[in-house]
């Protein structure tokens, strides 16, 4: 499965095959006719109208389908950390008006890992952090000022660090760093993307710590 947010919302592509809900009021599936023209509709819809909590679209084939679905798009990879220190809190940021977790673009010729760790330290000050386990992927939609559309892919890291003085980089309008336990951050952290939530959920996973 791929989840994709537009305008906050997820657009859910699955397999036919997969155990897939009903239509409701707020959770609109549909069937992909495989005419890639016609995802636009969705997209359209959920830039413009946020009325669903969710839209799933199923088809044969979710590789193809998700491949039409970018073709939509420019692809744009970037990568970041889930990063945990000895008491178990992870390391948020506040960014123009938005709790986040440090990330960034992956420069050319240089791997997800590297620019995972160069991201982190850049945006938070740490001076030591190491990889621990891949997390997730995830992938959020926005326009550039020229209109074109943007597919943005996230590669996601549990990172282990000690604890130690942050620095938010002022350059990237980042006025917070902070540590704070997960359930708290969950609890509290308004407003926060839901791509960022996910992230932070999927770390929960005992396998993973």
């Amino acid at each position: 499965m791929y989840k994709i947010y537009i305008n906050g919302t997820p657009l859910q592509l699955i397999s036919q095959d997969f155990d897939r809900p009903e239509s409701s009021e707020n959770h609109l599936v549909a069937r992909y006719t495989g005419v890639p023209k016609m995802l636009l509709n969705y997209v359209d819809m959920l830039e413009k109208n946020p009325k669903f909590r969710v839209v799933t679209l199923y088809g044969p084939n979710v590789e193809q389908l998700f491949s039409d679905f970018a073709h939509h798009y420019k692809s744009i990879e970037a990568a970041g950390g889930l990063v945990r220190n000895e008491a178990g809190d992870i390391l948020v940021i506040y960014r123009r008006g938005v709790w986040d977790l440090p990330k960034g673009k992956i420069d050319k010729g240089e791997k997800a890992k590297e620019a995972a760790i160069r991201e982190v330290q850049e945006e938070t000050g740490l001076r030591s952090v190491s990889i621990k386990v891949p997390l997730i992927n995830t992938y959020h939609t926005y326009r550039l000022k020229s209109g074109r559309r943007v597919l943005k892919k996230t590669y996601w890291y549990i990172m282990e660090a000690e604890h130690q003085e942050l620095i938010p980089q002022a350059e990237e309008e980042i006025e917070k760093a902070i540590w704070q336990h997960p359930r708290t951050f969950l609890g509290e952290a308004d407003p926060i993307y839901g791509n960022i939530r996910d992230v932070v959920v999927a770390g929960f996973n005992p396998s993973l710590r």
